[in-house]
């Protein structure tokens, strides 16, 4: 459990972030097709995870298309946009933005994701939607960088995330 804010007022996570240098929680999340993915299905690139609220939120955006920018120019590195939005909003919001170097996937079906990362809000007016993080993989899935922000309303910290992808 960790203690974060939303507009300064106190919330609580369940669970605990990926640590760095450890192996990630596996995940089966939902896609923009209704197909249910996992970890494996990205094997031998890097992976990162950008965890949200919603995609229909300011900061949740910003990040989406700061993140699909990155994404043009590394090949070797997949971009996880991960909320609990439907992915028909999902889809929508990538395609009204013109966002086609990330992935949505939805945890819909799979609310056991957001204790496994430590990201699940269990009090506040967000309550069962998950918090602001961001967990970087490698090929083999294991943690190079974990940052649960500790302010919701405030963007990750871009540079030291990428700077994790090599």
């Amino acid at each position: 459990m960790a203690t974060i804010t939303l507009k300064g007022n106190e919330i609580h996570t369940a669970g605990d972030i990926p640590v760095v240098g450890g192996k990630a929680p596996d995940f089966q999340l939902t896609n923009g097709d209704l197909q249910e993915v996992s970890v494996a299905d990205f094997a031998g690139k890097k992976k990162l995870l950008n965890i949200f609220p919603s995609i229909d939120t300011p900061v949740c955006a910003i990040s989406t298309k700061k993140f699909n920018d990155y994404a043009r120019e590394h090949e070797d590195t997949v971009m996880l946009m991960i909320s609990a939005d439907l992915p028909f909003a999902q889809k929508r919001f990538c395609a009204d933005e013109g966002l086609e170097n990330v992935q949505t996937l939805s945890t819909m079906r799979a609310p056991v994701f957001a204790k496994n990362y430590g990201v699940e809000l269990v009090d506040g007016p967000l309550r069962g939607l998950t918090a602001r993080a961001v967990v970087v993989l490698d090929e083999n899935n294991t943690v190079l960088y974990s940052e649960l922000v500790p302010e919701i309303a405030q963007e990750p910290d871009y540079e030291a995330a990428l700077k994790a992808l090599g």
